[in-house]
């Protein structure tokens, strides 16, 4: 029966089932079929999977990032970048990708950052000249910090499912998701040249300051919420309400773009963007207790249990497995089934589970650019109106520069620890 449910999950996905069907219809068809586990534990498995305050912060930070593109903060955040980077050659990429990061700053979404992004860059650098590849490349690739940068709803969910401390995890991945935005603009320098990238005229110092002062309620909000969190006057929850009512204030009364009418119709996107994430992490919940019951959480904890090699074979295989799984699983869902199961053993090796979670946050935003579930890939790719194969050609040097971000990573998992050590020191 184990095997048929295998084959059952793998049809579902290559036929392009949505992934939080395709694990919700194996968890039913499995559970039913054992006599010994009532049909009703699915439902509560479910439910219960989704009974957390922890979990609110995600259709939050999805609702500010919606307020955030409503009520044209993205607008005045990407004029504010383009004045500064513009002039150089490829400055709409470099735009781009500085926007990404300060965006991930706000909504702790790489889904809403290439859906509110996106679509305002990939048209404006495909009109400047930048071919169709490359405008989405650079889009998908960039969004992916959404997920590492703080805050972030993978590492909220990573964070709960761990029992470690959000704020500290946080922080462990502020270093990084800079470093990974730098190593992208390094790509596109490259490209830059060997393409004949387009620039803008220069922006007079008077507009670069206007605009800038404009912005100042987009760029002030991660420096709020992350202060916020890490001063422990809110917690991740309450940072994203709070990230809904600033957003909410700034459009409608400093820029005066959000109007009431315009809520409903905010609300029920957000609804639905959120149910995305919500009903897989659901579903993982019901197919957890399937996995328990053929004990394959058993056998994945001896594997990993009895690996030679130490830390750094552990992490590598770690990384080689998850970027497996996040070619057809989405973030929250694979986390929900894996780390409980891979937990211990780090641990046991003398890895911090702060760590070994920014390794699989990074490790899984990266799977949102590989085919053949790649959310970020398929939202760039269905703006710009380009197959999937195209997209991940564009999208190719700028992942392949991340690759190599994450391989500091796992050499140097230590060094990364400075930041939440120094901020949280009673942790570690």
């Amino acid at each position: 029966m184990a095997a048929l449910l295998v084959v059952m999950f793998i049809v579902f996905v290559v036929i392009g089932v949505p992934i939080s069907f395709a694990l919700g219809v194996v968890s039913f068809a499995g559970i039913a079929s054992l006599p010994e586990i009532p049909n009703t534990v699915v439902f509560s498995k479910m439910f219960n999977g989704l009974n957390s305050f922890t979990l609110l912060a995600v259709p939050l930070f999805i609702l500010a990032a919606n307020l955030m593109n409503e009520g044209e903060i993205t607008e005045k955040l990407i004029d504010c970048c383009n004045s500064l980077v513009g002039h150089f050659r490829g400055g709409l990429a470099y735009s781009n990708v500085l926007v990404s990061m300060i965006f991930a700053g706000i909504s702790g979404s790489s889904q809403a950052d290439t859906a509110g992004v996106g679509k305002i860059f990939i048209p404006a650098m495909e009109k400047q000249g930048y071919d169709k590849g490359t405008s989405v490349g650079v889009t998908a690739a960039s969004s992916t910090l959404g997920s590492i940068i703080p805050p972030s709803i993978t590492m909220v969910v990573y964070a709960g499912i761990a029992n470690v401390s959000t704020g500290a995890l946080f922080m462990s991945g502020l270093i990084p998701g800079i470093l990974l935005g730098l190593a992208m603009m390094v790509v596109v320098k490259m490209y830059a040249k060997k393409k004949n990238f387009p620039k803008s005229e220069r922006v007079p110092f008077k507009l670069v300051i206007k605009q800038t002062f404009e912005s100042m309620p987009a760029l002030l909000t991660p420096i709020i919420l992350i202060g916020g969190i890490v001063s422990g006057f809110f917690t991740p929850t309450e940072s994203a309400a709070f990230a809904c009512i600033y957003a909410l204030i700034v459009g409608m009364f400093f820029y005066k773009t959000i109007k009431v009418k315009n809520l409903p119709r905010i609300l029920i996107e957000t609804m639905k963007m959120s149910s995305l994430s919500l009903f897989a992490l659901a579903t993982a919940n019901a197919l957890g207790e399937l996995l328990s019951y053929y004990q394959l959480n058993v056998m994945v904890q001896q594997f990993f249990a009895n690996m030679a090699g130490g830390k750094l074979v552990f992490l590598f295989v770690v990384v080689l497995f998850f970027m497996f799984v996040g070619t057809f699983m989405d973030a929250v869902p694979a986390m929900i089934l894996f780390v409980p199961i891979i937990l211990p053993s780090a641990i046991s090796l003398g890895i911090s589970p702060i760590i070994l979670g920014l390794i699989i946050v990074v490790t899984l935003a990266l799977g949102l650019v590989t085919p053949p579930y790649g959310l970020c890939l398929l939202i760039a790719s269905s703006i710009s109106g380009i197959t999937i194969e195209d997209a991940f050609k564009g999208t190719l040097p700028y992942f392949l520069s991340s690759l190599v971000v994450l391989a500091l990573l796992v050499i140097f998992p230590d060094v990364w620890l400075a930041i939440p050590a120094a901020i949280f020191p009673g942790l570690f």
